[in-house]
């Protein structure tokens, strides 16, 4: 059976190649960057002793205009690199310790392509080892709010910090009735608000029938979070998911490593990999 998502509310979009672990490399210099004043003043001018002189406040969310805002928008990324870690999570051959270490890796550059252009940037000039340079740095007055859903999300988020130079988590704890296959919540540390304009990534591997991320959603909205905030992180998704996410969640942005066709009588993703929280933490 191929895999189908109704596309008059969700489109699927493959896009270009690109080299995340290039990319990447150029932001690990960038976690301690000294705070700056509110993201709402303006700063000009040079400032010595190689400190940065910020020139601009808070960048506007940037959304892809691929298409309309009615419309949930599925990124699947073709890198190769990708296409290995699912491979390796497929496997029922693999090991605890590297089916863990697998999602990291998905993870990382699922939440590098997540964020290519979400993040608010500062520029201004820093004094180089051979002169003056222009430089743009990620603001860390306004991190992203990553959010894990206990417990296989805490894997797929677990390289989150080395590709955000600045990231607030907060953990969420789901649990699924595997009779009736509704979600029940055990853990939640979300604030009662979430500042106005956040930008959250919410992490959940397995997007099997919905239940779970659409409860995790509602839980966000009611906390003050629009649709358009949200970017789902997860390894592998299914149709009825799908489905279920762009018929409530217009604007919703996912990205997943696979599309896989169908889930079975017990809620699970064919071929899938697997309980994802067993596999990654072995109980």
């Amino acid at each position: 059976m191929a895999a189908s998502i109704n596309s008059s509310t969700a489109l699927l979009i493959t896009p270009p190649r690109v080299s995340p672990i290039l990319r990447y490399s150029r932001h690990i210099g960038f976690r301690h960057i000294p705070l700056l004043p509110s993201p709402k003043i303006k700063l000009t001018g040079r400032c010595r002793d190689r400190r940065i002189a910020a020139k601009s406040g808070t960048a506007a969310m940037e959304e892809e205009k691929v298409v309309g805002e009615e419309r949930m928008l599925v990124m699947v990324p073709p890198h190769p690199l990708i296409k290995h870690w699912i491979s390796v999570l497929r496997n029922e051959q693999t090991p605890c310790a590297i089916f863990k270490n697998a999602m990291a890796e998905l993870g990382r550059l699922l939440i590098y392509e997540a964020t290519r252009d979400w993040l608010p940037t500062i520029s201004g000039e820093i004094q180089s080892p051979m002169g003056v340079a222009t430089v743009e740095f990620i603001d860390p007055r306004e991190p992203v709010m990553v959010i894990p859903i206990l417990r296989a999300g805490l894997a797929l988020a677990e390289h989150a910090p080395s590709v955000l130079p600045a990231i607030k988590t907060y953990h969420l704890g789901m649990r699924r009735d595997e009779t009736t296959l509704q979600p029940s919540t055990y853990l939640n540390n979300m604030p009662d608000m979430f500042p106005e304009g956040s930008r959250v990534l919410l992490v959940d591997p397995m997007l099997a029938t919905g239940g779970t991320i659409v409860a995790a959603i509602d839980l966000l909205k009611d906390r003050g979070i629009e649709n358009k905030q949200i970017k789902i992180i997860s390894a592998v998704a299914a149709p009825p998911a799908l489905e279920k996410l762009s018929k409530k969640f217009p604007g919703l942005r996912v990205y997943t490593g696979m599309i896989d066709p169908v889930i079975n009588e017990k809620g699970f993703i064919v071929p899938g990999l697997g309980d994802a929280g067993d596999r990654s933490f072995g109980t």
